[in-house]
Parts: C-alpha cells; sequence; structure tokens
C-alpha cells in the first residue's frame, strides 16, 4: 500500500505577499518610514554637537537608559537596533530581488523608458549602493570605534570631532547624506504611491513634503561634518 506523501499545506498569506511584486513594494514603503523615523531623530540628536559636550554626551547617556527600570540598561536601544536592522535588510532585499525581477521582465530588444524614470531608478539603485556600504562604514566609524583611533568609548562628542577631524572621513560623510537626500526624494513618493496616499489633489503637496524632507535632513547631517572642518565646534 503506497502512503500518500503529498501535503496541502498552502503558502502563508505572509508569503504570498512577500513574493508578489505589491508585497515587496509594500514591505519597501513600510520599512522605509521606519527608516526615515529614525533617520528624523537621528538627526535631531546630531545637532545636540552645537550645543556642547554635555548635551550630547547627555542625550547619549539617556539613550542608554530610556524605559528603566521596566527595561534594563540599554535594552531600549538594542531593541531599536533590532527594528532598524530588520528594516533595512527588508529594504534592501525587496529592493534587489524587485531590481532582478524588472530585469527579468524585459524583452530582448528593451526599448529605453523616459529618461526622467531612468534616472530616478539609477539613482534610487545606486544611491541605495552607496548608502549601504556607508552603515557599515558609519558603525565600524562611531559604534564600534573600530576605525576611529582617537575615539574614546561613553564621548560621542569626542568621537565625532575626532571623526571629522579627518578631511577624508569629512567629505565621505557629506556625498553620502547628499545620496541620502536623494534617496529620500524619491523614495518618499514611491512609498506614498505604493501605500495609497497618493491622489491627484495630493500629488503636489506630497512632492513639496518629499522635497522639504530631503533639504532638512541633508542639511542637518551635513551640518555636523562641515561645523567640524570649519572649526565651528571642537
Amino acid at each position: 500500500m503506497a502512503l500518500d506523501t503529498r501535503t496541502d499545506r498552502r503558502p502563508s498569506f505572509a508569503g504570498l505577499l512577500w513574493r508578489s511584486t505589491v508585497g515587496k513594494k509594500t514591505a519597501m514603503a513600510v520599512s522605509g518610514v521606519v527608516m526615515l523615523l529614525y533617520l528624523v531623530a537621528h538627526m535631531m540628536g546630531n545637532l545636540k554637537i552645537f550645543f556642547g559636550p554635555d548635551e550630547l554626551n547627555g542625550y547619549a547617556h539617556w539613550l542608554r537608559t530610556v524605559g528603566e527600570p521596566f527595561l534594563h540598561h540599554e535594552w531600549f536601544l538594542w531593541i531599536a537596533r533590532v527594528v532598524l536592522l530588520a528594516a533595512v535588510l527588508t529594504h534592501g532585499i525587496a529592493a534587489f530581488q524587485l531590481s532582478r525581477r524588472d530585469i527579468r521582465a524585459r524583452p530582448s530588444k528593451y526599448v529605453h523608458k523616459k529618461a526622467r524614470t531612468s534616472y530616478a531608478t539609477r539613482t534610487m539603485r545606486w544611491g541605495g549602493v552607496i548608502l549601504a556600504l556607508f552603515i557599515v562604514w558609519h558603525i565600524l566609524d562611531l559604534t564600534t570605534l573600530t576605525v576611529n583611533p582617537h575615539a574614546q568609548a561613553g564621548h560621542p562628542y569626542e568621537n565625532l570631532i575626532a571623526s571629522f577631524d579627518r578631511r577624508p572621513v569629512a567629505m565621505l560623510y557629506i556625498v553620502a547624506m547628499l545620496a541620502l537626500g536623494l534617496h529620500i526624494r524619491h523614495g518618499f513618493w514611491s512609498a506614498a504611491q505604493t501605500l495609497g496616499v497618493g491622489s491627484a489633489a495630493r500629488d503636489r503637496v506630497l512632492k513639496t513634503v518629499a522635497n522639504l524632507l530631503a533639504l532638512v535632513l541633508t542639511a542637518g547631517f551635513v551640518a555636523v561634518p562641515v561645523a567640524v572642518v570649519t572649526g565651528a565646534v571642537s
């Protein structure tokens, strides 16, 4: 008597959603919103450098005590890091898989789309690669302090100064922030369309918000290395 080894297990809704183009775009949009919220908070924290070492170092210490005594020391920080890492990985994997799917769907004699669409696509793809490489460097520089020879554990103000005192590092940071601004400008617009927020009546407002977000975040992040290089903070 033969045994029937077939399984009638159906793919989960989450699995079906992830495999679909709409699902991947939605995952990119949601993870993008998570990262955007983090960037706003991170920029505001960085700007505390203009209020002196006590302000920035005190803020860094506070981050490690958020939620106490309910949460143990640094638990909030590690929870935030795990959520952010999940968002970054989801965003990157979905973007890569959508890119591969788009390439496979092209006919053998591919007719180029409008220059505007091609430019936006290239900007997002290469900007994403630049930002991924920068994130690795940034962690090694200011989190693990591996590539920051003058860093002091527990002194973020002094570590920022030590990092941006190196002109090549400051320039690398500025270039990465310019790429981030372009990524946010196009990504915010794309996320709004994917999540169904966009409409003919809201397009102008959404484009304005996207431009303002990109401008404010880029200027806020770039202000720190520029201030260090020019001696405005030391």
